[in-house]
């Protein structure tokens, strides 16, 4: 049979079934044709042996956009990219990729699920409005979701889940992360772009790798909290001198998580409200810092001066004039205390949320009350000190791409003398010239190590002198009243 004679007749039953469908659709009554559509169904679906579910992209009477369409957008992006032939291309806001890349409209792409094999369509529904004088279109895309009725119930209650999971993961991955800072209670933000990261920082390799596995540990931890019923989050301690890279660890911190940063500038908040409120609007997946805590509030003296407060107090009220002068006088400073910061650590508004640093840094760690950092609210202390010929070498190779050099057992000899923080080692370091010289910038170092060096040892000795004159000055005084009290003795 030729292939013309059989498409003729096919063609002519096609063209009498539409004829047909049309007739029924405009000249029977509406009842009737709703109870042929619903058998009709019910008849496809006994013999239909797939199921189908729809995420539409918008829900709610707000027409909020479906925060299951967005992570299943997200899941299928890698897929589509890789097996559908029609392709939608769009730089998206806040994002790290420059381009993203999703399935067309009407297109189709395969998933397979522990031995399952499920189909996703995109489709889209097109309905006319008339808005005064100008027809519109409204468009609304959903999602199907194909698979034989027999895998309903793992469908249901794994892939589903999974694919969510992994599609709000995805999302985390890719957005363009956020550097928040306070003024008074309301955030702002810019875009976090610090390069920095475990490989160029100067430490030890075993401190850091103690570092980072402690981070991911904690990252992968939300089974593990909530069974042993406390908040998820952790807090960190960063101590040391100023120039040794607590604020590049930080940022090390947060590229290495995919943590958004909120930089809380305690001296901005009112009182311990507007702390609070400031939580409770930070998100998830987030590092909570304030730098140099101990000169942003006297968290300490706070406990203290109260008695002396109250005496000033007391004799104020003897003339509350002299009181009222003295409150225009002095500049209204933050009411935040101790105990409000307490429980913006680890109080019951911590709770809300999860998946959260908090981070505190200090050059005088001594000058902290142990309240505030001890175990359960700084779980983590981490010493951030004096370069080492170790640090050293992480820095020699990040700057100037050499792991030996004939001058580093000079180099080796300083560092056993001299200290020197990581940020002064950097600077010499840095090129001198374009290109850089390596032995320059090697030379420029142990000149700066030499030279501290002689500085420490005159500034010892110059102390050795003064503790000598001092001495001297104390046996002279005591001579003299040992003369007095002679001379006392004869008369």
């Amino acid at each position: 049979m030729a292939a013309k004679d059989f498409f003729t007749p096919l063609g002519s039953i096609i063209a009498s079934l539409m004829f047909f469908w049309a007739m029924f659709q405009q000249y029977f009554p509406y009842e009737l044709r709703s109870h042929v559509e619903k058998y009709s169904k019910r008849l496809v679906t006994l013999i239909y042996p797939y199921i189908q579910i729809t995420f539409h992209e918008f829900t709610g009477e707000r027409f909020m956009r479906s925060e299951a369409y967005s992570a299943i957008e997200n899941y299928l992006s890698s897929k589509s990219s890789t097996q559908a032939k029609r392709l939608k291309a769009d730089i998206v806001r806040n994002s790290n990729q420059s381009l993203v890349l999703s399935m067309d409209d009407h297109e189709e792409v395969s998933d397979e699920f522990e031995g399952i094999k499920l189909w996703w369509s995109l489709g889209k529904n097109i309905t006319k409005s008339q808005v005064s004088f100008y027809p519109a279109t409204d468009e609304k895309r959903y999602y199907k979701l194909t698979f034989h009725k027999r895998y309903r119930e793992k469908v249901l209650d794994s892939y589903l889940a999974s694919v969510l999971k992994e599609g709000k993961a995805i999302k985390v991955r890719n957005r363009m992360r956020k550097l928040y800072t306070n003024n008074g209670s309301m955030w702002s933000h810019v875009v976090f772009e610090h390069p920095a990261t475990f490989q160029t920082l100067a430490m030890e390799p075993e401190k850091k790798q103690e570092i980072i596995e402690d981070l991911i540990t904690f990252s992968k931890a939300e089974d593990f909290y909530a069974r042993i019923g406390r908040a998820w989050k952790r807090g960190y301690l960063l101590y040391g001198p100023p120039g040794t890279g607590k604020s590049t660890m930080i940022a090390a911190m947060a590229n290495l998580l995919g943590y958004d940063l909120y930089d809380l500038e305690l001296t901005a908040v009112r009182d311990n409200t507007e702390l609070r409120k400031l939580l409770i609007e930070t998100s998830s997946k987030s590092i909570i810092v304030i730098e140099d805590i101990d000169c942003s509030l006297d968290l300490t003296g706070q406990r203290t001066n109260k008695k002396k407060e109250k005496v000033e107090d007391g004799d104020e009220n003897k003339d509350p004039r002299q009181k009222l002068v003295k409150e225009e006088r002095e500049p209204k400073n933050s009411q935040v205390t101790l105990s409000g910061l307490l429980n913006f650590i680890d109080g019951l508004w911590s709770a809300c949320g999860g998946e959260r640093l908090i981070v505190f840094t200090t050059n005088h760690i001594e000058k902290l009350d142990p309240a505030l950092i001890r175990k359960g609210r700084m779980d983590k202390h981490i010493e951030l000190s004096y370069c080492s010929f170790v640090a050293f070498k992480a820095l020699a190779k990040n700057y100037l791409h050499i792991e030996s050099h004939e001058l580093f057992e000079r180099i080796d000899e300083l560092f056993g003398e001299i200290k020197m923080t990581p940020a002064d080692v950097a600077e010499h370091l840095m090129p001198k010239t374009v290109p850089g010289d390596v032995e320059v910038s090697l030379r420029s170092l142990i000149q700066g190590l030499e030279l501290a060096k002689e500085e420490a040892k005159v500034k010892a000795e110059k102390e050795a002198q003064e503790q000598e004159q001092e001495q001297e000055v104390k046996s002279e005084i005591k001579m003299q009243q040992n003369s007095v009290k002679e001379n006392g003795d004869v008369k």
